[in-house]
Order: C-alpha cells, then structure tokens, then sequence
C-alpha cells in the first residue's frame, strides 16, 4: 500500500512532465503566435479576417465557396474571379490587394504587387520555397516529382529532365501529337453535320493519350491506364480534402512501376522519351546525374497529371473563347488555310513557319489567343511560396513560417496593369510581345517565371497550336445552348458544367 501510494506522485509528475510541454506548445501554436502575428502585420498597416481558434478562417472560405459555386455567370463574362476565389473578393473589398488570413493556425500573406511577386520568384537564395500542401496531393503527384523537391535535388532532377524538353525532342513529339490528334479526329469523322460534343472530356483524353505517347513512348497502354486512376484519386481529393487514405494510391503507384520495370527488362536502350531519360540517369556514376527508381516513379506522376491536367483546360478554355468570338476563329482559321491548306497534316515544319508569320499577320496570330486565353482562365489560378526566415520584401517584413500568396487570377484581369477592357478577350494586346501587353513586363504568370518557371511550357504550347490548328482545319465551333458558364477551381481551373460546344463540318 506504501509502494502504491509513493507511485502515485511519481506518475502524477512523469504525466506532467509530459503533459506541460505539449500543452504550452499547442497554446503557442493555437493562440500565441496568431496574436503575435497579426499585430506584427497591423504595425505595417496590413490587417484581415479574424483568426478564430484553431479553425482560422477555413469555415468562412468553405461557406462562401459552396455558394458562389452555386451561381451560373454570363458565358460573355471573363469577370470569374469573385466566382472562383469569393474570399479573396470580399476581403480584398474590405482589407485592400495585401491582407493576412489564416489557413488553420497558418498565416497567410496576400500578395497582388507584381514587383514583390517578382522577387519572390526571381529569388535564388532557397529563402522563398514552395509551400507546404495536403498529404492527399502527393499522393496524386508525387512528393519527389521536380515540382516539390527543393535545393540541390531540384538542381539535380532540372539537369536530368532539360534534354527532354529541347527543341529537337520537341519536334520529335510533335509528330506524337499530330498522330495522337488524328486518332480523335478519325472518330469525330462520323459528324456529317452540326453535332454537340463534349469538349472538356474528348481534350482531357486527346492530353492524356499525347503525354503517355510522348513522354513514355510504347507504355501507352500502361500510361492511359495511370490517367484513369489519377483521375480517380483527383476526384477522390476534391471531394474529400480530408487526412483519411484516399483509396487508390497503391494501385496508382503498382501501374507506374510496372511500366519501369517492363522497360528496365528490356535490355535494349532505354529510349530517349522522358521516361528512358530518367532511366538513363539510374546507371551515371555521378550522383548529381541519377534519380532513384521512386523519384522516377514520382516524376512520372508529375509529368502525367501536369501534361494533361493543365493543357487539356488550356484547350477547353480556348475553345470556349473562340466559340463565343466568332471573329477570331476566323481569323486563326484564314491563317492556317493560308499556310497548311485545307487538309495538309501540320507537323513541326509547319509550325515553325507558322511562328514566323508574326511580323506581317500580327492580327490573326494563334499565340495571342492562346496568351489571352491564359490570362483569363490560366490552368493555375494561384501561387504560393514559404518564408522559410525572418524576410524583409520591399517595404514589407515577413515572419518566417508565413504561406505568400499570390492570386494570379487577380493579377491578370487587373485594370492599373492591363487596362480598361482587361475584363474583356482582346488578344491584340499582345500584338507587340508579352512584356508589352500591359503596364508591368512580367504581369502575365500562367506559367511562372524564374528558377522554377514551367519546364513544359513549349511542350503545353505547341500540343496546343498542334491539336486546334487540325480541329479549325476541319469543323466550326459555336457553344452549345447547354452550356452553363461556371468555372471551378479543382486543382486546376476547369469547367464545373463541361463545355458542350456545337461541331459543324466545314
């Protein structure tokens, strides 16, 4: 009984001991360090939303999200902002363009400033990184793929994979796209006359069947097999974002390393599409030259839901654009007639000279209306980096911990940079080149800039010009009467309603 009644203060110590700490670390967490930070912002003039125990604002961005999502816009309105991103609408309103809010217990930094974000990306230092996302998206992704791998291994996986973008292997893959394109249009061949389609799906197969040919050659049938289980997980975190297992993870990872190791066994050359590249790099000798079979596996990942995530809604986008302005699918069908003819198959060649045309066609030139496309629904609608030390950014001082966004969405439909009708599709903007189309020369982000500026963005942008310059050879496109304009931010910025669009043989 002595015994017993000696342990209890020893236990009720050791439970203190343990408790105390983890106690005072949760109050510094939950309620400290949000005090502290949101006076440091207000000395400087920046305030927001109310940080509310543990939670932060996530109840307020959810309530105002479901109901927006519940309103259908104008098809002639490009004003989607307020749709997508009604928090940063109504905060913005209330707060100005640089306010602070919390994610959770995490700050976050809302930053419009085209010279800061500048910086931010320009910045070599390692001071600025990318920020921290749900355990769900590396699942989807990767958490080893070049998109989130920092320092040193970034600077390893860039060397490795630059070869896969050149231009020569660009050319190669541009005869990938033409056949891949073919294939979709051979089926679209029994459209006698005006017929709806459903644009969003035919571009999200047409995307995952040129990034499966092109980036891993003859495991096309293993690469779309990768599509429809990403696109199972995808939908699985966009309904749930939750912590929970998201089933299909395994099955996803099991159908990427089949593909290796069936191209492993081979026991020819690996090949030289993106994944023989990589594979390549597992026999250097050097280590800044190797990437392991699971950094391969989540590169794979990466590539696979960015070729086609991104790039079939670039397409969608587009569409939709050029469907509701006549004008200016006109003008793009009148430039590729005058360079490919009715029927010619484009292929590389052509689209170099096609490039060329810009000095005496700059009206009817199809990268404009892709850059405009870009800047109204941009696959991407948001940035976001982490301060990873105590940073003084203009006249700004940044704590370190604290999540810097910037709302591209914002940015690219802002009047004091892109003028009056910034709200309006006007490609001629960019009649004179990017850094002339509007007041600041790098206001257009949709594909980042600097360091970490998009690896694929030639590939993304010829696939592009590949796949409509066949479709306007071919059809006239008008939108459907079904077609409810309102665009939703699913990881990338996608149609909530798919896009039925009217296809008339010409």
């Amino acid at each position: 009984m002595e015994l017993i009644t000696l342990m209890n203060p020893i236990l009720a110590l050791l439970v203190l001991l343990f408790v105390v700490p983890k106690m005072y670390n949760a109050l510094i967490i939950l309620v400290w360090q949000p005090f502290v930070l949101t006076r440091r912002f207000k000395k400087q003039g920046i305030s927001g939303p109310r940080y509310r125990f543990l939670y932060g604002n996530i109840d307020e961005i959810n309530k105002m999200k479901i109901e927006s999502h519940l309103s259908i816009l104008d098809p002639n309105s490009n004003d989607i902002f307020p749709r997508i991103f009604p928090h940063y609408q109504q905060w913005m309103t209330l707060y100005g363009d640089t306010f602070l809010y919390w994610n959770g217990t995490e700050p976050m930094l809302c930053i419009s400033d085209l010279e800061l974000v500048k910086q931010i990306l320009s910045n070599k230092s390692g001071f600025f990184v990318k920020s921290k996302i749900r355990p769900e998206f590396f699942k989807l992704v990767g958490m080893k793929g070049f998109a989130f791998v920092e320092d040193v291994d970034w600077v390893r996986h860039r060397r490795i994979l630059n070869p896969a973008f050149s231009i020569d292997r660009l050319k190669v893959m541009t005869k990938v796209m033409v056949e891949c394109t073919l294939r979709v249009l051979d089926k679209w061949s029994n459209v006698k006359r005006e017929q709806k389609m459903e644009m969003n799906r035919e571009f999200r197969r047409l995307t995952a069947d040129i990034i499966a040919t092109a980036a891993f050659g003859s495991s096309y049938n293993e690469g779309i097999e990768v599509f429809r289980t990403q696109e199972e997980l995808k939908k699985c975190f966009v309904t749930c974002l939750t912590n929970f297992y998201i089933p299909g993870t395994r099955k996803m990872k099991n159908s990427v390393k089949k593909v290796v190791d069936s191209r492993l066994a081979s026991k020819q050359d690996y090949g030289d599409d993106l994944l023989g590249i990589m594979l390549k790099s597992c026999e250097s000798e050097r280590n800044e030259r190797k990437l392991s079979i699971e950094e391969i596996i989540d590169e794979w990942k990466t590539f696979f839901f960015g070729g086609y995530e991104t790039n079939s809604n670039l397409l969608t986008w587009t569409t939709m654009l050029l469907s509701l302005h006549q004008d200016w699918q006109e003008k793009l069908r009148h430039e590729i007639f005058e360079e490919c003819g009715k029927d010619k198959t484009p292929d590389s060649d052509t689209f170099s000279k096609l490039k060329l045309l810009i000095k005496c066609l700059l009206v009817v030139q199809m990268n404009m209306v892709f850059l405009e496309s870009l800047r109204l629904y941009g696959p991407v609608s948001y940035f976001s980096r982490d301060a990873t030390k105590d940073l003084t950014l203009g006249h700004l001082k940044i704590p370190k911990g604290t999540t810097i966004v910037f709302p591209l969405m914002k940015m690219h439909s802002d009047k004091a940079v892109w003028g009056s009708d910034a709200d309006k599709f006007n490609p001629l903007r960019f009649e004179n080149g990017v850094s002339r189309a509007a007041s600041h020369p790098n206001a257009l982000l949709a594909f980042s800039m600097g360091p970490r500026a998009c690896i694929g963005q030639n590939f993304a942008m010829i696939e592009a010009k590949v796949v409509l310059t066949m479709i306007l050879q071919r059809f006239r496109l008008s939108l459907s009467g079904e077609y409810k304009h309102a665009p939703v931010d699913h990881l990338t910025l996608t149609p909530q309603c798919d896009l039925p669009v009217m296809l008339q043989p010409l």
